[in-house]
């Protein structure tokens, strides 16, 4: 599309991707570069505010609280050089168009890039659902202003989540343990995944049983002859399901009205209804009918790609950042169910031709969305264009990932528009007399489908995997009142109720979803920011809280309740959307969250308590850290409350002493480390908290992983006792340690083996010279010893065994020279699209890492091997790369060896050495209460 004659136009979108697409669209006169994303943001840490603001009381914040709320906004440092380039383009060109996302967070970008740039020629604002030539064209030709109102809500939100991570965190730091985080939309998050797990610690499984008739017709015809019925009452009372049970006692709940069978009770009716005839006593038929499913939004997308294709929400949203930017699919941040009037065309073209004009419903479909506080303006995701090209005509353009992302876009959009599924569905009662005069009826369904409809192109998932597909059928014999049947088999059938299902990333995006927490540019960020702080982890697809999680949470509950209550969450979502809709002013929002200000929009209950600011200070000194970091889990048979603290080094159990003895308190935050002291226990890493049972907390106190007695020795008579450390498992008796071996597991441990550890290191004779040989184990494995002479020894067995003459050839032996051969990659991932390098992911000392041969970037929380994308490794890659390579230390000079000091002289020295190291440490602790704290990631 050619410009104004000698017009030259600068387009800034935010990605390099982007931008290589969009500038194929546009003529000559067109100068299309990249942001690179946010060009300028509130300050991370004390280094970035500047030297002129460092004095001001506001500035950790980087927001002037007490002048309307001013934010100081800096230039990130790995963006100055694009900004740079940015502003000399800026002088070259006539016209500026900002391409950036239409979307709040789009809309600030472009409004920065104004206030950064300060251009001196025309700005406009172009803005797109996809990147097509149609579409950009038309966004060409077709500007607009920049929205103040939409800059204002992102702004507003930015300062309200920097208020509320600077202010509480610090709370968390004091109370709980030093970096941790608290968050407007991740606290909440977290608590919904930490009463889950509490709502499945507080369970208590029950048994039930029924009874499985396989039943068969006489004379059926066509179809089926058998098919199977349970049992669903008992002399007209209702036989008892999972839903008839407390979930918290295991017992049916009162007045449920309904027949509890145990086994006996099932196999003695099973027994007594053997022979006896069987007679259906009602047929009902009612029509089924389907209709599809709206066309996907951001969370509807995260959900079903971890249902069908095990995506994190983070790799979904990348893989459709690829996908939108290279002008496959629109734009896939929305939470609107709409599609255009060109893409209902499109897609019902798209279904004559590949399933035929039957499946095309005389009218297009037209959907409502029902997502809580919805507000973008998109369309629904779908492919782009104005004829969609099926899965098959991309398929050699795609990545694998990328291929099934889009296939799956493609599938539900073409299904939104198709004719619903119809067919029919039946419920059979039948009855049976026992020969005691017990009537016992019998229950089936069936389902047939006889126009599949939408299902031939898209079948939702479900959270539940046992859950039946939609489009399964289930079909029954032809079957009319007093029919009689014969019955084949009467099984009697256990079952046991189920906790509540833990949360995935995609039910945990739902629940936010229906809350109206978050907005669909935010569900990736929460999920990986959750994982990142170690609040959550994940077993599967599974998310489990960790008890700092517990810890966090339970302080946020008893003293700060409203800032992780939903429906104030949600609220202050309402308010930020009044602020883009011009309805309100943020400063009277932020003032009154803050301070407390009741005159102006914002919460009224946080204002009538003073503001945010007055009650994270105020109500401090009513923070019991040790109560807080404390998590009450059930007492014991022997009347004592054991409980999880949450220490130093990781969470450990702890119980009162026999005899009402309480253990040695120790202080809020802290661990042990030497593990088990007095009556406690380290927990196993890994160990979910609804895991935690009474068997498995008494096996941790005396068994495996705990502490316990494996005898006495029966050279010196002091007891030999195994523990558990913060180094793994050790055994001690008296002054004596040391650490099982590889090969060694706590549990299976014998007083035996424990002599032999204790043993080491032994000596194994003495040389011709008078110097003693040892053998030993050591950080690297077991090793013989001779001065200050060290040679590894190729099994444990060996320390034990090893003879002097043996020793003594292994350390004449000459040192093995140069490293040992590099363990090969974890895996071989291919060539970076950024730099072209071949990138291996490899198992370094602190886990996997991924690496192109100069720049490693250690895998995140939550990242595998497997999973990691290419993609994902470049950005990882990109982002060190951008911030250089770290500094080497200096080489400390060589000194002479020192000439042997007296034992007067050591002692005097030792001496002189702990003063000096008092004297640094008082320095270095004075220095650090002048440095002002690195700030809180939000």
């Amino acid at each position: 599309m050619p410009s104004n004659a000698g017009t030259t136009r600068l387009v800034i979108v935010e990605s390099p991707a982007k931008a290589k697409t969009i500038s194929g669209y546009l003529g000559p006169g067109y100068v299309v570069e990249a942001s690179f994303g946010h060009v300028r943001d509130l300050p991370r840490n004390a280094a970035d505010v500047p030297a002129k603001y460092k004095g001001e009381a506001w500035a950790r914040l980087g927001v002037d609280v007490d002048n309307g709320f001013q934010a100081l906004y800096v230039v990130s440092a790995d963006r100055k050089q694009q900004i740079s380039k940015l502003v000399k383009l800026a002088k070259e060109v006539d016209e500026i168009f900002l391409a950036t996302d239409e979307d709040r967070e789009g809309e600030a970008i472009a409004w920065h890039l104004v206030e950064t740039l300060k251009p001196k020629v025309p700005v406009k604002r172009m803005v797109f659902h996809e990147i097509t030539k149609p579409a950009i064209q038309a966004a060409v030709a077709n500007p607009r202003e920049i929205d103040r109102d939409l800059v204002d809500a992102q702004e507003a939100r930015r300062i309200l989540d920097r208020l509320y991570g600077y202010e509480v965190s610090p709370v968390l730091w004091k109370k709980v343990m030093p970096k941790l985080s608290a968050g407007r939309v991740q606290s909440v998050a977290t608590r919904i995944v930490v009463e889950r797990e509490r709502q499945r610690m507080a369970f208590r499984t029950a048994e039930y049983w029924d009874i499985l008739a396989s039943l068969a017709v006489a004379n059926a015809g066509e179809g089926p002859r058998a098919f199977n019925a349970t049992l669903i009452a008992l002399n007209g009372d209702r036989i008892a399901t999972g839903k008839d049970f407390e979930p918290t006692t295991g017992k049916v709940k009162p007045g449920a009205g309904v027949v509890h069978l145990d086994e006996s009770g099932a196999r003695g009716l099973a027994a007594r209804l053997e022979g006896r005839p069987f007679t259906v006593t009602r047929v009902e038929e009612k029509p089924y009918r389907r209709r599809p499913y709206a066309p996907f939004i951001t969370s509807t997308l995260q959900q079903e790609a971890a249902r069908k294709l095990r995506l994190s929400s983070q790799q979904t949203m990348r893989t459709a950042q690829r996908l939108y930017e290279n002008g496959y699919i629109t734009y896939m941040r929305t939470d609107s169910v709409n599609l255009s009037e060109t893409a209902i065309s499109a897609a019902r073209r798209q279904i004559v031709e590949l399933y035929g004009e039957r499946s095309v419903p005389p009218e297009p479909r037209r959907y409502t969305g029902k997502v809580k506080n919805a507000q973008e303006a998109h369309e629904a995701i779908r492919p782009a264009g104005d004829n969609f090209r099926t899965p098959g005509e991309v398929a050699k353009e795609l990545s694998a990932e990328e291929f099934k992302l889009y296939e799956l876009i493609w599938r539900r959009t073409i299904a939104s528009q198709m004719t619903d599924a119809v067919g029919s569905s039946v419920s059979v009662r039948i009855r049976a007399v026992s020969a005691a005069q017990e009537e016992a009826d019998f229950g089936a369904t069936g389902k047939t489908i006889t126009d599949p409809g939408f299902l031939r192109a898209y079948v939702e998932s479900s959270d539940d995997e046992n859950a039946e597909a939609e489009d399964a059928e289930r079909r029954l014999p032809t079957l009319v009142k007093d029919q009689p049947l014969t019955a084949d088999e009467l099984a009697a059938q256990g079952h046991h109720t189920q906790p509540p299902s833990r949360y995935t990333e995609a039910s945990l995006v739902k629940a936010l979803e229906e809350l109206g927490i978050g907005r669909p540019s935010t569900y990736a960020s929460i999920m990986q920011t959750i994982q990142d702080r170690g609040y959550v982890t994940k077993r599967g697809q599974a998310m489990i809280p960790t008890f700092l999680a517990f810890a966090v949470i339970g302080l946020m509950e008893r003293h700060y309740p409203r800032l992780i209550d939903y429906d104030f969450t949600a609220s202050m979502e309402n308010e930020l959307d009044e602020i883009a809709g011009g309805d309100h002013a943020a400063v009277d929002f932020l003032t009154a969250f803050y301070f407390g200000s009741a005159n102006g929009a914002g919460d009224q209950d946080i204002a009538r308590s003073g503001g945010l600011k007055k009650l994270v200070t105020e109500n401090l000194s009513d923070i019991d850290a040790r109560s807080v970091n404390s998590i009450p889990l059930f007492t014991d048979d022997d009347g004592r409350e054991v409980v999880v603290r949450v220490g130093r080094y990781g969470p450990y159990l702890q119980r009162e002493l026999p005899g009402g003895e309480q253990p040695t308190p120790a202080a809020a935050g802290e661990g042990e480390e030497g593990g088990a002291q007095g009556d406690r226990a380290p927990i196993p890493e890994g160990l979910a908290p609804d895991e935690l049972t009474p068997e498995k907390v008494h096996e941790l106190f005396l068994g495996g992983s705990g502490e316990r007695k494996l005898g006495d020795d029966p050279a010196t008579g002091e007891p030999i006792v195994l523990k558990s450390g913060r180094f793994g498992p050790y055994v001690s008796s008296g002054e004596r340690k040391s650490s099982l071996l590889r090969s060694q597991t706590p549990d299976s441990l014998t007083l035996e083996e424990a002599l032999r550890l204790l043993s080491l290191p032994r000596l194994v004779g003495v040389a011709p010279d008078g110097v003693e040989v040892f053998a030993n184990n050591g950080r690297y494995g077991p090793y013989v010893k001779r001065g200050e002479e060290f040679r590894s020894l190729e099994s444990e067995d060996q320390m034990f065994t090893v003879g002097l003459d043996e020793a003594l050839a292994l350390l004449a032996a000459p040192k093995a020279r140069g490293r040992r051969a590099a363990a090969p990659p974890l895996r071989e991932m291919g060539v970076d699209p950024a730099t072209e390098k071949p990138l291996v992911i490899k198992d370094g000392r602190f886990g996997p890492y991924v690496t192109d041969g100069e720049f490693n970037a250690s895998l995140r929380r939550g990242q595998t091997p497997e999973a990691l994308s290419l993609e994902e490794a470049s950005e990882m890659l990109a982002e060190k790369r951008a911030k250089g390579p770290a500094p080497r230390k200096k080489a400390a000079a060589k000194k002479a060896p020192a000439k042997k000091a007296t034992a007067a002289k050591k002692t005097a020295a030792a001496t002189k050495s702990t003063a000096a190291k008092k004297t640094t440490t008082a320095k270095a602790t004075a220095a650090k209460k002048a440095t002002p704290r690195k700030a809180p990631a939000e």
